[in-house]
């Protein structure tokens, strides 16, 4: 007989959000003194491994651009971090953050001897005085994405190498003069440093190190009073008053400095334990999704921060930074919202902005996107190119820097709990073999479709039983949760975490439902986003796929092409929705999760064998039948779709049943949809009328 167990009497299995464990892990390196205790604990890279869909779109990856660009990307064949004679700045290092978290994880050889051609001369690079990298770059900035590269390369090499530079460049900095101007790259985002430095701590305990983080954070952008004060809001929007420029203050308002940004009072926080810098990073958050928020989870910016209308994009790095961003806050501090944020950028905004091969990737992503093309566009500062997916539609730097999201995802999929356990932060299939309890080694096995369902097998293979805490993490948008294991089911409302303490022994399983009812959002002009789940519906658009050749060489080699989209069907459609009975009229049906899980029918996919292109007919992992209604008066507004008509909008014509798939399927899109005013079309449709 089954017991049943009262969510009251639950007490040992709960976590409640926001407490602080006292415990230290033994099997994990957390921060020592005078650091503060960090809600969990990060684990090495390779300790946890992709499977399932998510494996695919790892080997996706490294059979598309990321395995492939050295090869044949000028800055990166010629680049001066691998012995070449070019590019000596960001790029080498950008793509190495991406690569090598790539290659350990599948433990893909061909992808591991690439990782050595470029770690080798790094490491040999390394001077008396401690700095390192291509004798021709004297700017601080590549060098603190270096830091990062060498660090993940450490944890799945062990090579003791890696950590002597960054020691020795860690002790160059602090016997340096503070060199941290905020009109520069190296000001503005100096305390990218910190992600390293305190790393390092952890490993060596020197206390030199916290002081070279202090001058840092002390030397250069006070981010913290700019989320604080926050300058660039709607009015400032409204107003024009975001300066579009390369200075001070335009550097605060571009996209990707805001990405990277919103961590460093969280990193700091570690240190000063002033509840100020707590503040600021929740503050900044929703002072992001008040003035420019967009659905998936991310914030505007074309390349500087452009405002709420899902007519303006979002630019690639700045998505791929705000999950690292957030993969570090969330170890900080452990609140489930930067987890629910972090689901929502890597199953939508993410692959919303590349092909389903990962062979191309846009500057720019919309959120109602009906055109892919060259035209001209309401940018605020980026080219005309900037939507197009290719080779490089817009500056280099997402090309080189576009690599580390699914990888580092992955790593921070599972960590280690202060209390020697593991917690289960973001959803996916996946596998962590890691050290628990007294040392002893687990793996625990993750097999779902999530985020395309909500059911989630966790299997656990020991060689002895053991007794440790695992930490469930409950999306926030899921108003309900089933766990069953051993003998036990809990049925739990509006919980954050759970946190099930067992002595587990092998083939241990525990099985999770989260229901994944749909739901809306409010948007732009009292429209409407549709979810369920951590994934956004957007519009099915038939769509004809054009390759062009832009103002930039794509070099034809092997799959990379540039990608003009057109639309074959209409897209100004409005919802007919019940919003206190949103399943009136929706169907859901969910289909195979098939080799490119973020395909659609329609798609153009890369085949290696025949050395051609295809066109995918697959549908996509799920589909949604919904009704809608065109509005003619909806139309193009330079070269995008005009901002949604104020809702809710007067019913005319004929009720359709349109599709719409999730976001990161469709390539042409609107995801913020015009309401229908359904009170008056009840009352045309009323018999006698």
């Amino acid at each position: 007989m089954k017991k049943y167990f009262s969510l009251f009497l639950l007490s040992s299995f709960l976590l409640f959000p926001g407490c602080r464990q006292k415990e230290i892990n033994i099997n994990y390196k957390s921060n020592p003194e005078p650091l503060l205790h960090n809600a969990y604990i990060k684990l090495p890279l390779g300790t946890v491994k992709p499977a399932g869909w998510l494996k695919s779109q790892l080997e996706n990856q490294a059979a598309g651009l990321t395995g492939n660009l050295d090869d044949f990307w000028p800055d990166l064949v010629n680049s001066s971090w691998r012995g070449g004679n070019g590019e000596a700045w960001e790029r080498g290092p950008y793509f190495l953050d991406g690569l090598v978290p790539l290659a350990y994880l599948l433990n893909d050889e061909h992808l591991i001897s690439k990782v050595k051609t470029w770690i080798e001369p790094i490491l040999a690079s390394s001077s008396d005085t401690g700095w390192y990298g291509p004798a021709k770059n004297k700017d601080r900035w590549p060098l603190a994405v270096a830091n990062k590269v060498l660090m993940q390369y450490y944890e799945a090499t062990g090579d003791k190498r890696a950590i002597n530079v960054l020691i020795k460049y860690f002790r160059y900095l602090h016997d340096s003069q503070p060199d941290w101007p905020d009109k520069e790259w190296r000001g503005v985002r100096a305390m990218e440093n910190a992600v390293t430095g305190y790393w390092l701590y952890r490993q060596t305990g020197e206390p030199w190190i916290l002081e070279t983080i202090s001058s840092i954070q002390k030397n250069s952008s006070d981010w913290t009073t700019y989320y604080e004060k926050f300058p660039w809001d709607s009015s400032a929007v409204a107003d024009k008053k975001i300066p579009l420029n390369w200075g001070p203050d335009g550097l605060t308002a571009h996209v990707v400095n805001n990405a990277m940004a919103i961590k460093y009072p969280g990193l700091w926080y570690q240190q000063s334990n002033d509840e100020r810098f707590k503040k600021a990073v929740f503050s900044g958050i929703e002072k992001y999704d008040l003035n420019h928020g967009q659905p998936g989870g991310r914030f505007s910016g074309d390349e500087h921060l452009a405002g709420t209308s899902p007519s303006h994009g979002t630019e690639l790095c700045s998505v791929v930074e705000y999950m690292f961003s957030l993969e570090e806050l969330y170890e900080i501090f452990g609140n489930n919202t930067l987890a629910d944020r972090l689901e929502l950028l890597a199953y939508n905004s993410l692959p919303g902005t590349t092909t389903p091969d990962l062979w191309a990737h846009q500057y720019d992503q919309q959120a109602n996107q009906v055109l892919v093309t060259a035209a001209k566009r309401d940018w605020t500062t980026n080219g005309d190119y900037s939507n197009i997916y290719g080779l490089m539609p817009n500056f280099g730097c997402c090309l080189a820097n576009m690599h580390q999201g699914w990888p580092k995802f992955i790593e921070s999929m599972w960590m280690a709990t202060n209390d020697n356990g593991l917690a289960l932060v973001a959803y996916g299939p996946s596998i962590v073999k890691a050290r628990v309890g007294n040392g002893k080694e687990v793996t625990i096995s993750e097999e779902t479709n999530y985020p395309f369902n909500g059911s989630v097998k966790l299997t656990i293979n020991t060689e002895k039983a053991v007794r440790f805490p695992i930490d469930l993490r409950i999306p926030g948008w899921a108003d309900s949760v089933i766990i069953r294991f051993k003998d036990r089911i809990i049925k739990g409302k509006n919980i954050s975490t759970y946190k099930i303490k067992e002595r587990w022994k092998d083939g241990d399983q525990i099985f999770i439902e989260l229901p994944m009812q749909l739901r809306i959002e409010n948007r732009y002009n009292n429209s409407l986003a549709l979810l369920r789940g951590p994934v956004y519906f957007s519009l099915r658009i038939d769509k004809e796929y054009k390759s062009v050749k832009i103002n930039y060489d794509n070099f034809s080699y092997k799959g990379s092409v540039d990608w003009e989209i057109n639309p074959k069907s209409a897209w100004n459609y409005g919802l007919l929705i019940n919003k206190s009975n949103i399943m009136q009229g929706i169907k859901v049906t969910e289909n195979p999760v098939s080799k490119y899980p973020f395909s659609d029918k329609g798609d153009m996919i890369w085949s290696a064998d025949s050395g051609k292109y295809f066109t995918w007919t697959q549908d996509a992992p799920v589909i949604i039948r919904a009704r809608g209604m065109k509005i003619p008066e909806w139309t193009l507004k330079n070269n995008s779709a005009d901002v949604p008509p104020l809702s809710p909008v007067k019913p005319q014509g004929d009720v359709e049943i349109i599709t719409l798939v999730p976001y990161g399927c469709a390539r042409l899109r609107i995801t913020e949809f015009p309401v229908m005013d359904i009170v008056l079309m009840e009352d045309i449709m009323r018999p006698g009328k």
